[in-house]
């Protein structure tokens, strides 16, 4: 049901799509139908797959920067309620501040695109692996982090044995809430920058095709972008999924639901 419930809407959605747009003879240019969104897709893949290839670079990128700093951060402040204290407000600050906003500042600043746009894409996906993993790490067991004291334990076994396992599923939904943030992190970054020729990502295919009223080829770069999106939340829910399933409540099987 996982599978065939969502297939079956889809398919409702598209037919849906398609009828209305041939029984109103509405024209390509306006409201492309699905059907020659999906040509479009196959006969411009050569260069939609080429600026995803970009995108993805960009998004992966940011998202193991963003999973490696959060981790680290998150473990400071596990040992120091100061430096936490000290420091979380800001990465507060960088995750209320409007993307957009600050955007075309970090492309001034910084003369290499590509590292531009990895820093938009790192803010964007930064917080919630950040904020989840702290979470994590201050949410062991009180009892077990007294037994290990009365066993002498020092701070790193603390950390390795018993913190870092209990933080491991909030640091993985954490990830999977990055993980779709990156993408939009690059592709936002992809507008302000507005690179174009060979290098340029599906961010700029989107406002190319727009500016030439090539409507369909719009929205084929857009199923590039969602479909990506939704393998990479499928891609970490798998991970999470296969780290989590002989220990922790939130993988295991508990029936079906209905």
């Amino acid at each position: 049901m996982r599978v065939v419930a969502p297939t079956v809407i889809a398919f409702l959605f598209l037919g849906a799509w398609e009828a209305v747009v041939r029984v109103n003879g509405i024209p390509h240019y306006i409201l492309p139908g699905p059907l020659l969104v999906g040509q479009t897709l196959l006969k411009d893949w050569g260069t939609l797959s080429t600026s995803l290839l970009i995108t993805l670079k960009i998004t992966f990128m940011a998202l193991s920067v963003a999973a490696v700093l959060g981790l680290a951060l998150a473990v400071l402040f596990a040992q120091s309620r100061i430096i936490e204290m000290s420091l979380f407000p800001f990465a507060v600050i960088l995750q209320v501040t409007p993307i957009v906003a600050i955007a075309p500042l970090i492309i001034i600043w910084v003369n290499d695109v590509t590292l531009s746009l990895l820093i938009c894409a790192w803010i964007v996906a930064f917080f919630p692996i950040l904020s989840n993993t702290t979470v994590g790490l201050n949410s062991a067991d009180h009892n077990l982090i007294d037994l290990f004291r009365l066993y002498r334990a020092n701070r790193w076994q603390v950390l390795v044995r018993l913190l870092l396992p209990s933080a491991l599923p909030y640091f993985l939904a954490g990830l999977r809430i990055s993980g779709g943030l990156a993408l939009i992190g690059a592709i936002v970054a992809e507008f302000v920058a507005g690179t174009g020729g060979s290098a340029s990502g599906l961010a700029y295919r989107i406002l190319e095709a727009g500016y030439q009223l090539q409507i369909p080829r719009m929205f084929a770069a857009l199923v590039l972008v969602s479909g990506t999106g939704i393998a990479i939340f499928l891609a970490l829910t798998l991970l999470s999924h296969l780290l989590l399933r002989k220990w922790h409540e939130s993988a295991m099987g508990r029936g079906d639901r209905r």
